[in-house]
This record gives C-alpha cells, sequence and structure tokens, in this order.
C-alpha cells in the first residue's frame, strides 16, 4: 500500500515541477522577438556580402556569407523548435515537444561542423594557390559585418540563453562575429602589404571556430538524447546523500536526466526502515532535491524494507528470509545505508 501511494505522490511532485519550465514561457514572446530582430540583420546584411565576396574575390567574405546563411537558418530553426516545444503535452508526447529544442540545438552544431570541413579543404586550397584579392572591399564590408554582427549577438544576448536552442543559435552568430574581425585583419593586411595568403589563414582561424563551437553544440545535445544526468550533477553524489537521510535505508534504480536543457528529471526507488513514515520521507527527499539540485520534477518510489509485491499480493519478509535485492534487475548501482547510522 505505502509503495503505491507514495509513487502516486511521487507523480504529484513531478507535475509541480511545472513551475520551472512556466517561467521562461512569461519572456518566450520577448525572446521570439529579439530572436526576429537579429534574423532580419543578417538577412540583409548577408544579401549585399555575397554580391561583394564576389566582386572582391574574397574567400574570407564569401564563407562569411556562407555562415551567416546557417546563422539565418539556426536562428529559424530556433524559433520554430520554440513554437514546436510551446505546445502542451498530449497523446504519446507525454513531455511535449519539448526535445525540438535540442533537435535545433544538435542541428545548429552538425552544420557548423560541416561548414567547418567545406571552408576548410577551400583555405587550404587557397593557401597553396592563393588568388588576387581586393583588400579595399574585404575591409570594408569586413567592418560593417562586425557592426552587424554586435547588433546581432546583442538582440539574442537579450534572449534565454539557458535555452541550449537558443545558446546553439548564439554560438552562431558570436563565430561569425569572430569571423569578421579575422576578415576585417585579413583585408588590412592585403591591402596595406600585398599578403593574399592572409584572406585564407582569416578563413582556418573561423574554422577553429566553428569547429570549437559545434562540437560543443553537439556534445551537449548529445548528452541529452542519450539521456545522461545534467552536466554538474552526479547521481552517485545525490544517491549518498539522499541515502544518508532519517529513516533511509536503501536506494535503487536512480535516474537523473534532462528533458530539455535547463529542466532536469529524477526517479528512483527508495526503501525506508520498517514503520518508517513513507510519505515524510518522500516530502522531505523531494525537497531536498529542490534546494540542493534545484531538481524539481522528480518521482520517488518509496517501499518499506522488507515489503515485496508477489502475483499483486503484498508479502511482508522477515529480516534473513531472502538475501535478494528488492529489485532483482535494479539499474545501476544500489546505494545502502550505514550499518549504525540511525
Amino acid at each position: 500500500m505505502g509503495a503505491q501511494h507514495d509513487h502516486d505522490h511521487g507523480h504529484g511532485g513531478h507535475g509541480h515541477g511545472g513551475h520551472g519550465g512556466h517561467s521562461h514561457g512569461v519572456s518566450a514572446d520577448a525572446d521570439r522577438r529579439w530572436l526576429v530582430s537579429a534574423l532580419l540583420l543578417i538577412l540583409v546584411f548577408m544579401a549585399g556580402e555575397v554580391v561583394v565576396g564576389f566582386a572582391a574575390q574574397s574567400l574570407a567574405l564569401i564563407s562569411d556569407a556562407a555562415h551567416m546563411l546557417t546563422d539565418a537558418a539556426s536562428i529559424a530553426l530556433a524559433l520554430v523548435a520554440m513554437r514546436l516545444s510551446a505546445r502542451p503535452a498530449r497523446g504519446g508526447y507525454t513531455y511535449g515537444l519539448k526535445r525540438a529544442e535540442i533537435l535545433s540545438a544538435q542541428a545548429n552544431g552538425v552544420t557548423l561542423l560541416v561548414l567547418s570541413a567545406w571552408l576548410g579543404y577551400e583555405a587550404v586550397q587557397r593557401l597553396i594557390d592563393p588568388p588576387e584579392v581586393t583588400g579595399s572591399l574585404v575591409l570594408v564590408t569586413a567592418l560593417v559585418g562586425i557592426v552587424v554582427n554586435l547588433a546581432a549577438a546583442w538582440c539574442m544576448s537579450k534572449a534565454n540563453r539557458s535555452s541550449l536552442n537558443v545558446e546553439g543559435a548564439f554560438q552562431h552568430v558570436l563565430t561569425d562575429l569572430y569571423a569578421f574581425i579575422a576578415t576585417a585583419v585579413a583585408g588590412a593586411v592585403v591591402m596595406l602589404t600585398g599578403f593574399v595568403a592572409a584572406d585564407a589563414i582569416a578563413s582556418l582561424v573561423v574554422v577553429v571556430l566553428m569547429l570549437r563551437a559545434g562540437v560543443g553544440l553537439v556534445r551537449d545535445s548529445g548528452r541529452i538524447f542519450l539521456e545522461a544526468a545534467p552536466a554538474g550533477i552526479d547521481p552517485d553524489t545525490v544517491a549518498d546523500q539522499l541515502v544518508a537521510a532519517p529513516l533511509v535505508e536503501e536506494i535503487h534504480d536512480l535516474h537523473i536526466w534532462e528533458i530539455t536543457s535547463g529542466q532536469p528529471a529524477l526517479s528512483a526507488h527508495i526503501l525506508v526502515t520498517p514503520g518508517g513514515d513513507c510519505h515524510a520521507v518522500r516530502r522531505d527527499l523531494q525537497r531536498q532535491l529542490r534546494e540542493d539540485y534545484r531538481i524539481s520534477h522528480s518521482t520517488l518510489q518509496v517501499d518499506h524494507v522488507g515489503e515485496e509485491e508477489v502475483d499483486g499480493l503484498l508479502q511482508i519478509t522477515r529480516p534473513g528470509d531472502d538475501d535478494r535485492d528488492h529489485c532483482a534487475d535494479a539499474h545501476g548501482p544500489v546505494h545502502r545505508a550505514g550499518p549504525h547510522r540511525h
């Protein structure tokens, strides 16, 4: 009885945890406005940059324009993902479509990696056989690009960057800002010294930055898809802390994951001292998780030591009758309280 009843209460705790996600919902419209502003800035400038890039024969400018195209796509994808993730849970999608934002972040990371591979190849080709580059056009366009990207980055910094989705689009724009700075330096070098290989070298600098941002996004989004514990939360540490609580004898089947970025969730099977108050233990543990780890989506199944359900009937075994674990196929390590703790 205690196990089933407390499990139901655990689901209640899970429901209350939803308020953590709703706080962002208040600013969702503002986030969309900032992203749309950045998108318009980038699209207008990109169109002009393509024309100038071909006129100046500058790979750095053309690569910047290509990157700005992915900037625009990443912001558009982020906007679509925000719309999808805001839809309420229904049918088979019991969490709603919140992970659409993580799909968007992963797509942004992959496009950065693919683009960096292409631009890296082109830059090496140009180092071997550098074409003539019009330095003055490159410099002026890059300086304008710095201003545009600063404005776009500022707009996006106003949005909620704790979302991996928004952070992915922001990394695109930020990398483009660094790219324009490198391109401006390359344009100045070509104009002052005639060293045309500076254009390709600037492209390689951009490639390194794109690789760094792309790897980070793919890694972080991959951790969420693989149900890994959130960065900074060690499941063993959490279990050791919980099993040290009064009346708790054992914790197993502990799982910690992220529904989407910034929304951690936890489930566990808790065994308490025979005769202990299961409801009080569950409430105390859920409060501890909220306060210490900001985990408000927690589902805890609580049983007394010695309780076991067989063929739908609750049976009580005496200590020593059976040395098996309460769950024969428990996932992960089993954490038990010290023998003299109580």
